[in-house]
């Protein structure tokens, strides 16, 4: 049995997630965020921990690993092998095959706190398709779960192959074959196209599709980083953010990067109900490259603003060793879990 959740609102979700370190026990009917017994109970602990005391079971989805997974790298070879497979074809491109299916379950986004999501292969991201621009992705998806879904990818296809119609949604217990070219280059995604769609997308029926040019891009230490929010009591307004799923969780496993080693961040925004997410980096500037469709930049910020649905590709490098924070420059957003840490460290083969 979960813990239950119903009482979890916006603002009191750092309050009422806390859970015992020695014990791992979540506390999930805290008292109201305009109790001021309940606030200053919670304060200094919420401060100093950035968020609610205690983990998030990592054993099914583990954010560092989604980081640096595509086409199902994370897993053993023979694992692997029954949802990804490549072939060369006779131009140099090559055939790249996927096993995706939607199921229904509960996933942990704080610790001691479950959402009932609807899932491409038991996680929210999917996992991250990567192919290289003209090769053939060929996805056959199967439909595990309870409701109609589909899969929608951003780039060209044929019409038949947009799962966006009524006449193109996958019933549960079928499945359907998705297959096209790789085009263009860039940063897109997938997600469900299933009315209605607010839900599908909410509930964490999408993820990356990244399709690198022919040519490649310039070496680099690369991340995938998607932005999303979870409305845990269905009031159509969300009461955690995130990256990757789990709030605050780069707060207490930063990201390791390289210093003055190239750092790539793919970036997609699928945040419901809010019109804009965003990015912003401390103490750093990065180019951006909007959508990843084009090799130059007009843009060096620190912030960067997306609707939902939109993408960009960034780039930068860390000049000092230590700790930088990074979060959605919506202090809101940050105060419910949009929040984390880059850890910049020298290389281990410097001397």
């Amino acid at each position: 049995m979960r813990p239950e959740t119903a009482s979890l609102t916006r603002r009191t979700w750092i309050q009422s997630a806390l859970a015992t370190l020695a014990g791992g026990t979540a506390v999930l009917r805290g008292r109201r965020a305009d109790d001021p017994g309940a606030r200053r109970e919670h304060l200094d602990h919420a401060i100093h921990a950035m968020g609610p005391v205690g983990r998030v079971d990592t054993s099914i989805f583990d954010p560092s690993a989604y980081l640096r997974a595509w086409n199902f790298s994370n897993l053993p070879p023979a694992e692997r092998l029954k949802f990804y497979r490549e072939t060369r074809r006779a131009d140099g491109t090559l055939l790249r095959e996927y096993e995706l299916y939607a199921v229904d379950r509960e996933i942990e986004i704080v610790p001691g706190v479950y959402f009932p999501a609807w899932t491409y292969n038991g996680q929210v991201p999917g996992p991250t398709i990567r192919a290289t621009e003209g090769d053939r992705v060929r996805v056959r998806f199967v439909n595990q779960g309870v409701h109609p879904h589909s899969v929608h990818f951003h780039g060209w296809h044929p019409p038949e192959m947009d799962g966006s119609l009524p006449s193109q949604q996958v019933l549960p217990g079928e499945q359907f074959v998705y297959e096209f070219d790789a085009a263009p280059h860039g940063l897109h995604l997938y997600h469900c196209h299933t009315a209605p769609l607010k839900r599908h997308i909410h509930k964490g029926l999408y993820g990356v599709f990244l399709v690198d040019p022919r040519d490649g891009r310039p070496p680099a230490d690369e991340l995938i980083m998607v932005m999303n929010a979870f409305d845990t009591n269905f009031d159509r307004d969300n009461e955690v953010y995130a990256v990757n799923s789990i709030a605050n969780f780069y707060m207490n496993a930063p990201i390791e990067v390289e210093l003055e080693r190239p750092l790539r961040i793919y970036l997609v925004n699928v945040t419901e109900f809010d019109p804009v997410n965003s990015f912003h980096l401390h103490g750093m500037f990065f180019d951006v490259f909007r959508t990843g469709t084009r090799v130059e930049t007009m843009e060096h910020t620190d912030t960067v603003m997306l609707c939902q649905g939109e993408r960009a590709i960034l780039e930068t490098r860390f000049r000092y060793p230590g700790d930088f924070m990074f979060h959605a420059h919506q202090s809101e957003f940050a105060e419910l879990g949009w929040m984390g840490l880059f850890r910049a460290r020298r290389s281990t083969y410097e001397t």
